[in-house]
């Protein structure tokens, strides 16, 4: 895109509900619509906002999630930033052309408890202004930046309420990827649909079962034993990139810290992609999601099949590897932008601002280019 949300948004001005053609938000939301046509740019911006606090980001982010529902196939109306006595208070209402609607609750991060009743409120509110029909044509949908503890605590309202059939929770990462999957695979706005409304609270576990399964088909595409980079050290190195996600226990910054940083070591799953392949003096770099690369180190050892008690599900993650020349830079993540992926050897004749998830999503191996870039090192 060439220019970053900061910039936009000190362009713009500050973001208010002030009424008006040429008032800041209209100005944003109007550059979203006419310039930000490619998911991969819709989340480098959603990314920036995730990694910067204040009214500024959290309204942007907003913005970005409703314009986030028109590549999913749903008319929008954009809510306000903050509630007046005289108006509904909805984020967003997104409506499906298969006759049903989406009322969306933005929410950063949580440190207070969310209390249920406000989101229904607004629906019943809407129904009654006759803007939906009735609850069985609508959800009230929590749109998620960062896993926080206050999400699991949301959860289980939701299912101690029966709300189960009214409301739903999904992560912005989670959203985005059902833009990616159904922009470039047989994925259609009836799927999506089917995938948002009510069977479960959340929604996350579907949909990262759908990025991982066509994260490994792609794996698979190029079978892993096969040379799958252009570029081997003469020693034999290999280098890797892998994903690891936060959850309401701990942020995937803390999760590095703690295994890559403190205790010298990382675990694979059964089905990691190239774990049975990634060895001793190979290097491999931590992407945490939604973030950057925050940290790379040399591999110390084949994985094994054993526990470790700083591992946090060993059933899900058995095989243990260690590292050394453990390097962390948690603080300033290598951000994956497009400026850096047109950069990249793996997005050679692909647009960098298209979709690239695919590219955190599943344990990868890189050519040393790559890896040095991620890095800011040259090994």
């Amino acid at each position: 895109m060439g220019i970053t949300l900061t910039q936009i948004l000190n362009l713009v001005g500050k973001l208010d509900d002030t009424l008006g053609d040429d008032t800041p938000r209209e100005r944003f939301r109007r550059f979203l619509r006419y310039n930000v046509k490619e998911v991969g740019q819709i989340r480098d911006c959603i990314e920036e906002c995730l990694r910067n606090s204040g009214d500024q980001y959290n309204r942007a982010l907003q913005d970005l999630v409703n314009h986030l529902a028109t590549f999913l196939g749903f008319k929008v109306v954009f809510g306000r930033y903050q509630g007046v006595p005289s108006q509904i208070g909805f984020d967003g209402l997104w409506e499906s052309p298969l006759d049903f609607f989406i009322v969306a609750e933005v929410k950063t991060t949580e440190v207070y408890a969310i209390k249920t009743s406000i989101l229904i409120g607004y629906v019943d509110a809407l129904i009654s202004e006759r803007k939906i029909p009735n609850w069985e044509y609508a959800l009230g949908l929590y749109v998620v930046g960062r896993p926080d503890p206050e999400l699991h605590q949301l959860e289980n309202s939701i299912i101690a309420e029966r709300r189960i059939h009214q409301l739903r929770i999904v992560s912005v990462e989670s959203l985005l990827s059902l833009a990616e999957l159904m922009n470039e695979y047989d994925i259609n706005h009836a799927d999506v649909l089917s995938i948002l409304k009510p069977s479960g609270p959340t929604i996350d576990p579907v949909v990262d079962l759908m990025t991982r399964l066509v994260a490994q088909q792609l794996a698979e595409k190029k079978p892993i034993e096969q040379p799958v980079v252009t570029e081997v050290s003469p020693v034999g190195a290999q280098y890797w990139l892998t994903p690891v996600k936060g959850d309401e226990e701990r942020t995937a910054e803390e999760e590095i810290k703690i295994l890559v940083g403190e205790e010298k070591i990382y675990a694979f799953g059964e089905r990691t992609p190239g774990r049975r392949y990634i060895k001793p003096d190979d290097w491999i770099c931590f992407y945490a999601a939604g973030n950057g690369v925050v940290a790379h180190a040399k591999v110390a050892s084949t994985p094994e099949r054993k526990r470790h008690p700083k591992i946090r599900h060993p059933d899900k993650y058995p095989w243990v590897f260690h590292l050394k020349d453990v390097r962390l830079y948690l603080d300033n993540p290598v951000i994956i932008n497009a400026e850096l992926r047109g950069k990249l050897d793996a997005f050679q004749g692909k647009n960098p601002d298209q979709g690239w998830a695919w590219f955190v999503q599943a344990t990868r191996r890189i050519t040393r280019r790559d890896f040095e870039l991620l890095t800011r090192s040259e090994q």
